[in-house]
């Protein structure tokens, strides 16, 4: 078992997912990179098909290899050989493996003779709960090819012990971290990095953040705010949406279908989140599913009330009455009204967004997170 260079005593950890893009998962796994203490560990990135390097340029750690290996263009024996070549060539100490298309990686590893973490992030749309056969016999399968599972909420752990039936010592929980310093209160000031029709300070803005995806359902948002507006006095809410994502042109066309395309702003891909949720007031997440969010860990330190869906693992960040509210997923009527009940109480806001950010700095920091990585992968190798 190769678990460092000569010329580099630090374990190396090769982490695995599908592609690195602008993303919950993907932003996860850059926090872990950039502050992870450069003394104890190197790290290399593989994608299962590509990765932009826009977002890649967010790696901010020296020497860290990123590797596309395209598994739709070139198939999947043709691309597990080629990831087998690079574990050989890298000599990790371990893979760490992510979600459904990480499972690609479990051979290879295994054939070159290196144990593997597997972390479960988070469901697609057309998984919901976890339920669907293939996916389910695909992690069973893998299941003998893990040496440890990590979950980022106790919803997603419950599933790997109850759905596949690991073992409890098996699976570790690690809450996503959130950086306090980089993200911080400052609710409704920020209106800088706003067009000058958003920057009234009598206007309310209410804002999400998140890939344009179906299983993020800002439609929901959006009929939810059309819903505001029409029964509104005086200065007009506004939406601030941003992110990118497949959903983006349909989206558009929704606002535009219900008239409020004057008071919503989408900001397309951003790499300024902070002063973007700084300019906020109110932070919705209607997802359908959710893991652990890191735009709600964000939007909580920042110091915003939080309105999410009850679903995965926000219930896990949020209590009900304290640092926001729930609504159903895709519950229109439901959210709306909570946003009026927002809009009404400048005080409440700022009650709630408060205790946020002080969950956030309490529970959630990115040192605790990074302690708890390094804990499971440091078991790891040694047992090796």
């Amino acid at each position: 078992m190769a678990l460092m260079t000569p010329e580099d005593p630090r374990p190396l950890i090769l982490h695995v997912l599908h592609a690195l893009h602008i993303g919950g998962m993907e932003n996860g796994l850059v926090n872990l990179v950039n502050h992870m203490p450069a003394s104890r560990f190197r790290h290399a990135i593989a994608c299962i098909e590509d990765y932009s390097p826009a977002f890649a340029a967010r790696i901010t750690q020296a020497d860290v290899p990123l590797v596309a290996l395209h598994r739709s263009h070139v198939g999947v024996w043709a691309m597990r050989r080629a990831l087998f070549s690079l574990i050989r060539r890298l000599r990790p100490a371990l893979v760490h493996t992510r979600n459904l298309s990480g499972l690609d990686a479990l051979l290879p590893a295994r054939l070159a003779g290196v144990r593997c973490v597997h972390s479960e992030h988070g469901w697609d749309v057309d998984n919901l709960q976890g339920q669907a056969l293939k996916p389910r016999l695909l992690r069973r399968l893998h299941r003998p090819l893990v040496s440890h599972y990590i979950a980022v909420s106790n919803d997603l752990g419950r599933y790997l012990t109850r759905e596949l039936d690991v073992a409890q010592s098996a699976v570790t929980c690690i809450h996503n971290g959130v950086d306090t310093t980089r993200f911080h209160s400052a609710a409704g000031v920020a209106r800088a990095a706003l067009p000058e029709a958003l920057r009234d300070p009598a206007r309310l803005i209410i804002g999400t953040v998140g890939r344009l995806q179906a299983v993020k359902d800002q439609a929901t948002l959006l009929r939810a705010f059309a819903a505001l507006l029409s029964a509104h006095d005086g200065v007009p809410p506004a939406l601030l949406i941003a992110g990118e994502g497949p959903l983006d042109a349909t989206l558009r066309q929704l606002a535009e279908s219900l008239g409020i395309s004057a008071h919503v702003l989408f900001t397309g891909p951003s790499d300024r989140i902070p002063e973007l949720l700084q300019a906020m007031e109110v932070f919705v997440l209607p997802s359908l599913n959710e893991g652990i969010s890191n735009t709600l860990l964000e939007a909580m330190a920042s110091g915003l009330p939080i309105l999410a869906t009850r679903v995965g693992g926000n219930v896990e960040l949020i209590d009900e009455g304290v640092e926001g509210s729930f609504f159903a997923p895709g519950d229109v009527a439901g959210l709306s009204d909570k946003l009026a009940a927002y809009a009404r109480a400048p005080d409440l806001r700022q009650r709630h967004g408060d205790a946020a950010r002080l969950r956030a700095e309490r529970q959630f920091s990115l040192s605790a997170m990074m302690d708890a990585y390094a804990g499971v992968y440091e078991r790891i190798i040694q047992r090796a």
